[in-house]
Parts: C-alpha cells; structure tokens; sequence
C-alpha cells in the first residue's frame, strides 16, 4: 500500500521567489487554505521540502493502493 499526503496550502506565495510559486501550482495547489491528497513518492516530497514554509503536510494511514 501506498502512503498518501494531505497537503494544506497555509500561506501566501507573495514575496516568495518564482520558482517556489511554480512548485506550489506543479502540487496542484491554486487557491489558499486549499487542502489536496497526493500519493507519497520521493518527487513530492522534494516538491514539499521546497515550499515547507508556505504548507502543512498530514500522512494519512491506510491509503490506497
């Protein structure tokens, strides 16, 4: 079974450089307080250590094959 990620968009991108931004949106983030699910891989977790100021991040247990 794969681990899957909830990912909460906390804080405004303004100010940040444009490369985080594009990893923001790459997530699938779009709006503010949006919250998405994602499954683990090692590819997102390099994308969510780039922006781990500007989100929250939730391991949820029993995810999906």
């Amino acid at each position: 079974m794969m681990a899957r990620l909830k990912i909460r968009w906390d804080r405004s991108q303004i100010g940040y450089p444009e490369d985080q931004r594009r990893t923001i949106r790459a997530l699938g983030l779009r709006r503010l307080h949006q919250t998405i699910e994602r499954d683990d891989s090692p590819t997102i977790r390099g994308m969510l250590h780039k922006v781990r100021h500007l989100i929250s991040v939730e391991i949820l247990e029993g995810g999906t094959k």
